[in-house]
């Protein structure tokens, strides 16, 4: 009987301890939650920023989100994504981040800035799984390759010339590699074909979040 104090005592420090612990890491839970938080969505803000260049503009890039869920008309099957940016209240440009399904290696997940005037902005590539050195020069940090179609429009070149010279567009394809850029451009110009079917509509809804 004279151990029953001594197990007493360490079961109440082992609580306590515990206790601790879970206030402890409760705390540092909430002290970081915010901080990384803000950290995510400073890097999102840093990754749509390159294909907003010449844009003027004076709201955040990513307060402003559409999830748009299938059918919709955009490339790839899952739900498409569009930020919109204003200026002044007026319609700026629209990101959409589409999925190019028929890439060489796979889907090629596409950034594509388009103005409220139809022309393109900018196009980056989010995810891709090419081959190295020649379908992954899509890559911006591979390769100057997608800097062609900033400043474009559906009508410049009109929708036929949207394609790689090889098919009788106007678009240098890469060395090697014909598959991916076909991919990309297709993609590049059914989200041009969808915002100039759909311009007034994409500035419109509300930003729901996540709106079906």
């Amino acid at each position: 009987m004279s151990d029953s104090p001594s197990i007493v005592r360490n079961s109440l420090t082992l609580a306590s301890l515990a206790a601790i612990c879970t206030a402890l890491v409760a705390t540092t839970y909430h002290l970081t939650t915010g901080r990384i938080a803000a950290n995510e969505q400073a890097l999102l803000e840093k990754s749509l920023q390159p294909v907003l260049s010449g844009v003027v503009y004076d709201s955040g890039v990513t307060e402003s989100r559409l999830l748009i869920s299938p059918p919709h008309g955009l490339p790839g099957e899952g739900p498409a994504t569009i930020y919109r940016v204003f200026a002044s209240g007026a319609p700026a440009a629209a990101l959409f981040v589409v999925t190019a399904a028929d890439g060489y290696a796979g889907p090629v997940r596409v950034l594509i800035g388009i103005g409220a005037d139809g022309v393109v902005t900018g196009v980056r590539i989010l995810q891709h799984r090419e081959t190295p050195g020649l379908g992954d020069r899509i890559d911006s940090s591979r390769s100057d390759w997608v800097e062609q179609f900033p400043g474009r429009a559906l009508g410049d070149p009109p929708v036929a010339g949207w394609a790689i010279r090889e098919d009788g567009g106007i678009f240098d394809q890469l060395t090697g590699a014909s598959i991916t850029p076909r991919a990309v451009i297709k993609a590049i110009k059914a989200t041009l074909v969808y915002f100039d079917a759909n311009r007034d509509l994409v500035f419109a809804l509300p930003a729901a979040g996540d709106r079906q």
